[in-house]
């Protein structure tokens, strides 16, 4: 590590920051967001929906807590770089096993530190996100801003960008059903299908703890991979791109949806599901990623503080119900059944004629909030209301 070696962030538009080295150096390239969380960086780093991005972190003190083996919510980091204003020197906390910039340098993660990153981020909410590149040691050297401006502008954007393969197991695997002792149940009170489109890994967890068995299936599976497992639900995770590129998922969720099979998507499956309704998706100016974003479930009134990593949202009538589109009303009613109060962007979809829903934000909610837990509790209560019936 070289905390004293220089580093350049450049922007897209032209804009540019000097800082010193965080994590490893070299080069690094991707869409730049930024994250409002307080808490929960490990989480952030290894969630799989950051591929490609290099992700701000708004809260001035970084890597206090270090890094310890429990709270990865995959094998790796993902994000594509890292930027933050003050690194810890020491870490401090029982679990800890060792430091963050330790785990950057050992993933060759090239990171940025010293920056003004409230000055960043207004930048971002102004500008909304762009591509980026952090420069540093031997790749920054005495290069000029228009030079590394012109690596930033070849990189590629995420608009159009189908990347659930690039972060997909490789093989199905299985998490089995856990009793209220955490022993394993000999058997279940449901069994999912889940496609794996850049999960975490605590979502089959929390369904595990609901005594689910939860079969994980690579985003290439198909419609007989799915049956072979004899589901009782099918769940679509998050993950990192555009939906509107992922035409393969799109198919295989409307082949669950004809078979009327209990459907529950997070995130970018709820993108899914309102593409395989026929809703379009768009693109945020600058997204919502964090853990503080106020939601209501219009269902119950009540207003969740919750658990935001997406750039992309589903375009639907917030008010109302909606025939979904999808060849003339095919798939039948549809209601946004969440919606966020800070700007109104579509945060649910529930299916009146169908056993289908989906939120846009993260109910399993490592490192918090907890408010939305109990969408997995619908969901089990959705496949035990419609078993034997598809």
């Amino acid at each position: 590590m070289n905390h004293t070696a220089p580093a350049r962030l450049v922007l897209e538009d032209g804009r540019s920051f000097a800082g010193l080295a965080y994590g490893a150096t070299g080069t690094t390239l991707g869409e730049i967001v930024f994250n409002t969380g307080m808490t929960g960086y490990q989480e952030t780093l290894t969630d799989p929906s950051y591929h490609r991005q290099i992700v701000v972190m708004t809260a001035p003190h970084i890597g206090n807590t270090g890094v310890n083996d429990e709270d990865q919510e995959s094998g790796q980091i993902w994000v594509a770089g890292y930027v933050v204003r003050d690194p810890a020197r020491v870490p401090s906390n029982w679990r800890s096993r060792r430091t963050l910039d330790d785990d950057l340098v050992a993933q060759g993660i090239v990171g940025i530190s010293g920056i003004d990153t409230r000055a960043l981020t207004r930048h971002l909410r102004e500008r909304g996100v762009m591509r980026a590149g952090i420069f540093s040691g031997d790749a920054l050297g005495d290069r000029t801003d228009s030079e590394l401006l012109e690596d930033v502008l070849a990189a590629p954007l995420m608009a159009g960008a189908d990347l659930a393969g690039e972060v997909t197991t490789g093989e199905a695997y299985v998490v089995e059903a856990l009793d209220e002792d955490g022993g394993v149940l000999a058997e279940p009170r449901a069994v999912v299908a889940a496609v794996d489109l850049g999960i975490k890994a605590m979502t089959p967890q929390r369904m595990a703890e609901r005594g689910i068995r939860v079969h994980v299936l690579p985003s290439t599976a198909t419609i007989d991979d799915v049956l072979a497992t004899a589901p009782d639900g099918v769940f679509f995770s998050n993950g990192p791109g555009d939906p509107s590129a992922a035409t393969h998922e799109i198919d295989l969720l409307r082949d669950v949806l004809d078979r009327k099979i209990p459907f529950f998507g997070i995130c970018y499956g709820n993108q899914l599901l309102g593409r395989a309704l026929g809703y379009g998706t768009y693109k945020l100016g600058y997204g919502h990623r964090g853990v503080n974003q106020p939601v209501i479930d219009r269902r119950t009134g009540k207003v969740e503080i919750t658990a935001h990593n997406h750039g992309f949202a589903v375009d639907a009538p917030l008010e109302g119900e909606s025939v979904a589109p999808y060849e003339d009303g095919r798939y039948g009613r549809v209601v946004v059944s969440h919606v966020d109060l800070n700007d109104d962007v579509v945060e649910g979809l529930e299916a009146l004629d169908l056993p289908a829903f989906s939120v846009q934000y993260h109910p399993e909610a490592a490192a918090g909030p907890h408010d939305a837990a109990y969408l997995f509790d619908r969901f089990l209560d959705l496949m035990n209301d419609t078993k034997g019936a598809h």
